[in-house]
C-alpha cells in the first residue's frame, strides 16, 4: 500500500466521521481516541495512524474496526479502499452456475497486482470462508 494516499486519507476522513458520530471526542483534550482504543481492543497509536491516514491497514485490526462500529466488514473494506462497491457486490452476488474459484484467482481476476494487496484480499477472504462455515449463512457471508 501507498503511505499517506488520498485513499487513506479519505479512510481517515471517514473514520473520525463513524467515531464523532458515535460520541467519541477527537478534540485534542477529549480523550475519543484513547476511549475508542479501549472499546475497540485496537491500540491508540494505530487509531491515532488510521485517522491521520498515514496506518497501514491490515485485516486484523479492519475485522475489528469493523466489529467495533457495529458495520459490516464488507463496508469498511470498500471505505479503506481494498475492494470496490462493485468487487464487494461481485464477491456477495457470483453469476448463478458458475464453480467457485480461490481467493488467489479472485484476485487475479479482479486485476490486484500488488503483493501486500493480494495478500490482503486473500486474507479477508478466507477470513469471510471460515465466518460463513461458522454460521452457515453462505448467502450474506461477505457481508460479514
Amino acid at each position: 500500500m501507498k503511505n499517506s494516499s488520498s485513499a487513506e486519507q479519505a479512510f481517515g476522513q471517514w473514520l473520525r466521521k463513524e467515531l464523532e458520530a458515535r460520541d467519541y471526542n477527537l478534540s485534542p483534550r477529549g480523550g475519543g481516541q484513547t476511549r475508542f482504543a479501549e472499546d475497540s481492543g485496537i491500540s491508540r497509536p494505530t487509531i491515532s495512524r488510521l485517522l491521520k491516514g498515514t496506518g497501514e491497514q491490515d485485516i486484523n485490526t479492519l475485522t475489528q474496526l469493523a466489529e467495533a462500529l457495529g458495520l459490516r466488514l464488507g463496508v469498511v473494506l470498500v471505505r479503506a479502499g481494498i475492494l470496490s462497491d462493485s468487487d464487494l457486490h461481485a464477491v456477495q452476488h457470483p453469476p448463478a452456475g458458475e464453480s467457485r474459484i480461490t481467493p488467489e484467482d479472485a484476485a487475479t481476476q479482479l486485476g490486484i497486482t500488488d503483493e501486500q494487496q493480494r495478500d490482503l484480499f486473500v486474507a479477508m477472504t478466507r477470513t469471510l470462508q471460515q465466518q460463513r462455515q461458522r454460521s452457515g449463512d453462505g448467502d450474506h457471508a461477505a457481508e460479514q
